[in-house]
C-alpha cells in the first residue's frame, strides 16, 4: 500500500506585542515606496521563517507616532518556539523597533478585532530647554499653561460621545497642526459658522478614563495625557490634545468644549497635536484570547 503523503502543519496564531520610535517612519500601515513599521516586521518574518504574513496591527498609528505596546497578530507555519522568534526578529529588525513579546495564540484571536480597550499617552514638555534626546517624544509647549483647566478639560470626554469633532476628516490638517515646528505659536482657530454633520454611530466611542499628569523628572518637567477607551478615531487622541491645551492656554473657555462636543464638526475644535508626543501606551484584551486548547 502505498505511503499516504505527510500533510502541510496547520498555521499558528502569533501575537507579537512591539514597541517603535515612529519618528522615522510613515505609520505603521504598509504604504508603496514608504518605510513603515508593518512593512519591517513583515520583511523580518520572511527572513527567519521563510514566510512572509503581513502582521495586523491593533492599530494604524500614523507618521511620527510610537509605541510603548503595540500588539500584532499573524499566522505561521514554522514550527519555531517562541523565544526563538523573539530573538531572531530582534536581531534583524532596526534598532527603533523591538519585540518585547512573541507567543502562540488562539486561531480566533486578532490583534484589532479581538481588543477591548486601549491606551494612549501624550507627552508635553514644559522646562525652558527641551533636551536633544527628548525632542523626538514630547511636543516642546513653553507658553503659560493652568493645569487645572487641563484637568477639569479632560473630564468631558469621559463616557460614551460622538468624537466627529475630533476625528480627522478634511485635508486642511497639515495646516492644522499644533507647534509642528515646536516654535510658532498658531492663532486660536475661529470656532464660529461650523456646519455639523448628520448623526453617524461610526464616530461614537467610550473614554473610560481621562486625565492629565504633572511629572517633574531630571529632565525638566512634562504633562502627560493618558486616556483608555474602547476605540479611538483617526487623529482623536492628538485633536483632543490640541483642544485641551488651547483651553490650557486661555484661548478656548471650559464652557466651550461640551458645545464642541456636540457639534460634530472638525472646524469647531482645537488644532490637532504634532505626532511626536503620542504613544500608544497599551492594548487590552481578555484572558480567555489566550487560553490555547491543549495539544
Amino acid at each position: 500500500m502505498p505511503e499516504l503523503a505527510q500533510s502541510a502543519p496547520e498555521p499558528q496564531t502569533w501575537k507579537l506585542t512591539v514597541a517603535y520610535d515612529g519618528t522615522d517612519y510613515r505609520g505603521w500601515q504598509v504604504q508603496p515606496g514608504e518605510v513603515t513599521i508593518q512593512g519591517e516586521l513583515q520583511a523580518a518574518l520572511g527572513k527567519v521563517t521563510g514566510e512572509s504574513p503581513l502582521p495586523q496591527g491593533s492599530g494604524r498609528t500614523d507618521a511620527g507616532v510610537h509605541a510603548l505596546a503595540q500588539v500584532a497578530s499573524f499566522a505561521l507555519q514554522a514550527p519555531i518556539p517562541a523565544g526563538n522568534l523573539q530573538r531572531a526578529l530582534n536581531r534583524i529588525l532596526p534598532l527603533s523597533i523591538r519585540v518585547l513579546e512573541a507567543k502562540k495564540a488562539p486561531s480566533t484571536f486578532h490583534a484589532r478585532h479581538s481588543a477591548v480597550a486601549k491606551t494612549y499617552e501624550y507627552r508635553v514638555f514644559r522646562g525652558e530647554i527641551c533636551p536633544p534626546f527628548l525632542a523626538r517624544f514630547i511636543l516642546d509647549c513653553r507658553w503659560p499653561m493652568d493645569f487645572e483647566v487641563l484637568q477639569k478639560s479632560a473630564q468631558f470626554f469621559i463616557g460614551e460621545h460622538d468624537f466627529l469633532s475630533f476625528a480627522a476628516t478634511d485635508p486642511e490638517l497639515k495646516s492644522r497642526a499644533l507647534y509642528s515646528d515646536g516654535n510658532s505659536d498658531p492663532r486660536p482657530i475661529p470656532r464660529t459658522g461650523f456646519q455639523m454633520e448628520p448623526p453617524t454611530p461610526a464616530t461614537v466611542r467610550t473614554i473610560l478614563s481621562s486625565a492629565w499628569e504633572d511629572r517633574e523628572s531630571e529632565e525638566g518637567n512634562l504633562l502627560v495625557y493618558r486616556v483608555r477607551g474602547n476605540g479611538f478615531l483617526h487623529h482623536m487622541v492628538r485633536n483632543l490634545v490640541g483642544t485641551m491645551l488651547d483651553a490650557g492656554r486661555g484661548h478656548l473657555g471650559l464652557s466651550e468644549i461640551p458645545a464642541i462636543l456636540a457639534a460634530r464638526s472638525r472646524s469647531a475644535a482645537g488644532p490637532t497635536a504634532a505626532a511626536r508626543g503620542l504613544f500608544l501606551h497599551s492594548v487590552e484584551y481578555e484572558e480567555r484570547e489566550f487560553v490555547l486548547e491543549a495539544e
